[in-house]
């Protein structure tokens, strides 16, 4: 089983904690839509990848 998977997981998982990490009332409130933004990118890229090697896998048989 290739290991990866779970890296890529761990990475979508990381998007979501940037999406919900509370910014608002300390220093780092103005970077609060890079964070958002960066979260939501690194969702999107990594469950596309999840969804391309299961695509792959599948029909490789």
């Amino acid at each position: 089983m290739d290991n990866r998977i779970f890296l890529f997981l761990a990475t979508i998982f990381s998007g979501f904690a940037l999406i919900k990490v509370p910014l608002a009332g300390s220093f780092l409130e103005s970077v609060s839509p890079v964070s958002n933004i960066l979260g939501i990118l690194t969702v999107l890229v990594f469950s596309l990848v999840l969804i391309y090697k299961g695509v792959k896998s599948l029909f490789s048989k």
